[in-house]
């Protein structure tokens, strides 16, 4: 795309016979979040190291602000902000002192990184308790103080790695409507998390990538109707007969196996009668049996079922509050 801020083309990353990224394409455009899911051991944490230039990829190309990544890394370092996991501030420092303390270690002259301090207190609300030690302040305020950090400097990419973990809904919201401000300034966004109600509140666009390859991409709307219809979920009376309901199920269409329930795909509602009548053959009795649109978590454990057509639980798949998460991706 002409205004692709992030460009990646064929990034490849391999960790002896291990290929963990593997012939991954796609671009981030300014103005836009673009969403990065997969499963455990799928590789974005991997991928997202080489864009960052903590790896270099073995493969592959790719270009940050017009700059390589393999030829000019530290040109591509000037142009990327960072949020990780966890807030990287100084607890001791007051909110402000941090960011004069960055602003100062970035090259920004005193009266400049001062004057930058009190612009992105200003934008990020934290202005009443900016002469606050950061370790009084809550999580939320924490997050949002790490986030103006990576923009005292201001540049044109942002990545965003799992930014909101841990947070209360409020400070997700907050932080969520930060993001939307700083995409409609103009950044180009990349977001990993493993919570798909944030991939679908704020990405433009979601790719999946699962044992390092791309699996999927496009918007939350055209990955929810690649699932088909509907979905139908079946909560058994019985938990011990779930992987033989899933073996009955599964003539009728891929079976996810998740949580408390069974997801099985279907066009609508007259696919009811079928799933009852392939569960009464086998003497399986349902607590329950719901149909709704397609979510991103109906997409996503679609998209990484394994190849007998059922997806077991995954160690991390449920969610705690709030919202459902996908497993985080480790390679």
């Amino acid at each position: 795309m002409s205004d692709a801020v992030i460009s990646i083309e064929r990034l490849r990353k391999n960790f002896g016979p291990t290929t963990a990224v593997d012939d991954v394409s796609f671009s981030v455009s300014a103005g836009s979040v673009v969403g990065l899911l997969g499963p455990n051991g799928a590789g974005k944490t991997t991928l997202i190291n080489c864009l960052t230039t903590l790896l270099t990829p073995d493969g592959g190309t790719a270009t940050v602000g017009g700059r390589d990544l393999l030829a000019d890394p530290h040109g591509v370092r000037a142009r990327i902000a960072v949020t990780g996991q966890f807030a990287a501030v100084d607890e001791t420092l007051t909110g402000r002192e941090n960011l004069v303390f960055f602003g100062r270690l970035l090259g920004l002259a005193k009266p400049r990184a001062a004057a930058r301090a009190e612009e992105l207190l200003d934008r990020f609300g934290l202005t009443e308790s900016a002469g606050r030690p950061v370790q009084q302040y809550s999580g939320g305020m924490r997050r949002k103080l790490d986030l103006a950090v990576g923009l005292v400097v201001p540049r044109p990419v942002l990545v965003l790695d799992e930014p909101t973990t841990g947070l209360d809904p409020r400070s997700r919201e907050t932080l969520w409507d930060a993001v939307r401000d700083l995409a409609a300034d103009g950044m180009a966004i990349l977001l990993t998390t493993q919570y798909l109600d944030e991939a679908d509140e704020l990405a433009d666009r979601i790719v999946v990538i699962d044992h390092g390859r791309v699996i999927a991409e496009g918007t939350p709307r055209e990955l929810k109707q690649q699932t088909g219809g509907s979905v139908c979920e079946v909560i058994l009376a019985d938990d011990s007969v779930r992987a033989r309901a899933a073996e009955l199920l599964a003539v009728t269409g891929p079976v996810n196996v998740r949580d408390d329930c069974l997801v099985v795909p279907v066009s609508g509602m007259e696919d009811l009668g079928g799933i009852i009548a392939a569960l009464n053959a086998g003497g399986i009795r349902a607590d329950d049996v719901a149909v709704h649109p397609p979510t991103l978590n109906d997409v996503f454990f679609a998209l990484t079922a394994d190849r007998t057509g059922t997806t077991a639980p995954t160690a991390g798949s449920t969610a705690p509050a709030p919202g459902r998460t996908v497993p985080e991706a480790r390679a």
